[in-house]
This record gives structure tokens, C-alpha cells and sequence, in this order.
């Protein structure tokens, strides 16, 4: 039994290496807080230390790290506020330039150089090569508006966060 005294440090390693995997699969940095701990634990071992307080050491570093290295390093990995908007929502905001009338019911806009089908609010009517703005997309039509206007300069195209050269 003598082997499994002189052997512990090496356990605590796989220990830290089987909580490095299942990190990998889960990625919430839950158990690369507890395989850091488990490091702690087999450097304690490594010193001589006796199997409790190991497993103290264990326990004490994993309560440290969850409650202070994990949440710094969330807030570093994932920031709070809004991401990237990706698809659908991305196209929420740009410039379109009409290719045919577009009504509450019906209508074609070119679209990040696409061709999009479009509908306006009820009662309103877009004319052809009309510069609109997407409001919102619903299905595979885009929602659309004219642009505010700035003055008689024409429309404030500092409003929009993208514009299109169609």
C-alpha cells in the first residue's frame, strides 16, 4: 500500500486531466476551475502532505477559483450587451433601394444585393429607386420605411447603422 501513498500526486494529475476534458466538452469553465484545484491538490501531495489535507486543499482552491477566478474570467470571456447580429438580424437597420412599388401587401427591394421581397406600413406606397430603411425582417420579407429626412439635404444617412451600394 506504500504505492499508493508515493503515487498520490499522480492521481490528483489525472484527476486534473479528466476535469481539463470534460471542460472541453462543456465549456462553462466549471471544471477547469476544479482541474485547477486538483493541481493545487497534487502539488500538496507532492510535498509530502497527508491524504486530508489534500483533499482539503482540493475542496478550499475549487471554492476559491468557482468564487473568484470564475466569474473575472467570465466576464472577460463573454462581455455582457448585445453581440454580433448574425442572419436575419443583421439586415435590420441597412438601406434598401426599391425595384418595385412597394405597399402594405406587395413589393421588391434590392437588398445587400439581393433581391428581397417587402411590404410597408398599411396605406403608405414606396416608389421605384425610393431609398428605404429595414425596419424588420418577417419570414423572407423585409419590413421597410422611407429614411427620415435631415433637412434639405436630403435623408440623414447617419442614422442607419449600414448602407448598400446596390
Amino acid at each position: 500500500m506504500e504505492w499508493l501513498t508515493e503515487t498520490q500526486w499522480l492521481w490528483w494529475i489525472a484527476a486534473a486531466l479528466v476535469l481539463g476534458l470534460i471542460e472541453i466538452a462543456s465549456l462553462d469553465l466549471v471544471f477547469s476551475m476544479l482541474s485547477l484545484a486538483a493541481l493545487a491538490a497534487a502539488g500538496a501531495a507532492g510535498l509530502g502532505q497527508d491524504i486530508t489535507v489534500q483533499v482539503l486543499t482540493f475542496v478550499a482552491m475549487s471554492a476559491l477559483l468557482l468564487a473568484v477566478l470564475r466569474p473575472l474570467a467570465l466576464r472577460k470571456l463573454k462581455p455582457a450587451g448585445e453581440g454580433e447580429r448574425t442572419n436575419a438580424d443583421a439586415l435590420v437597420g441597412r438601406t434598401a433601394v426599391v425595384l418595385q412599388e412597394v405597399t402594405d401587401r406587395t413589393g421588391l427591394v434590392k437588398l445587400t444585393g439581393e433581391e428581397w421581397t417587402a411590404r410597408t406600413a398599411p396605406g403608405s406606397a414606396l416608389p421605384v429607386d425610393d431609398t428605404v430603411q429595414v425596419l424588420r425582417i418577417d419570414g423572407a420579407t423585409a419590413v421597410v420605411a422611407p429614411l427620415p429626412d435631415a433637412g434639405p439635404d436630403g435623408p440623414d444617412v447617419g442614422t442607419t447603422r449600414h448602407t448598400d451600394n446596390p
